[in-house]
């Protein structure tokens, strides 16, 4: 992978863009406002970084990442990113995103929609699950003593496989939570939501975890 498209240009999508051009990687970074409102971003990033439309940051991208609020997933450009491995950022906050039903009764899972709405992509949830400040703060060396853990999900082994080893790159161990359906898992409101862990710590807090319908 040589560059990572980013659609959404806010907090988190911000901070990866920064450890992507950290790690050697070019940038492609979109938001709904438009390219030219990227400048002071685009500056700080360097040469390296480009401002683009949603389609042409996920045209570039060898890998995508969607980091946008999830009420507006259905606007993420869908022949662009076809074939390509999608990172979704995504949580559903029902205070800003509105009442979403299927969420709501637990159907489905926040990256399950975003897969459903990207049927020639393979989606893996991931970074959903750390303050955005703490990206480019707490990453480590591996081998490191209570190195930080971040949790993925993902129904394509080839696409975790992917993604893990751009977390691992970023100074995180990863945990596996299994397909896109247990990214709930890992969502706001359960013990593994935004909060620093150690790889065996995750994989307790992962188990830990329960149905808004059961709290």
């Amino acid at each position: 992978m040589k560059t990572m498209g980013i659609i959404g240009a806010g907090n988190i999508g911000g901070q990866l863009a920064r450890l992507a051009v950290r790690h050697g990687y070019d940038a492609v970074i979109s938001n709904s406002r438009g390219p030219e409102t990227l400048s002071d971003l685009i500056a700080e990033l360097g040469p390296t970084a480009r401002a683009a439309t949603a389609a042409e940051a996920g045209e570039a991208g060898d890998l995508v990442v969607v980091t946008i609020p999830l009420r507006n997933y259905a606007q993420v450009p869908v022949e662009p990113l076809a074939g390509k491995v999608v990172i979704d950022t995504n949580n559903y906050y029902p205070q800003r995103d509105g009442q979403i039903a299927e969420l709501d009764d637990e159907t489905t899972t926040t990256a399950e929609l975003l897969q459903a709405h990207l049927p020639t992509s393979t989606v893996v949830k991931a970074f959903n699950n750390i303050m955005a400040a703490d990206l480019t703060t707490d990453g480590s060396a591996p081998g490191t003593p209570d190195r930080r853990a971040l949790i993925i999900a993902g129904d394509d082994e080839t696409a975790k496989a992917t993604v893990s080893a751009l977390i691992e790159e970023f100074g995180f161990d990863v945990v596996d939570a299994g397909p896109l359906a247990e990214g709930w898992r890992f969502q706001r409101d359960e013990p593994a939501y935004v909060t620093r862990m150690t790889a065996p710590e995750a994989v307790e807090r992962l188990a830990a975890a329960v149905r808004y319908a059961d709290m």
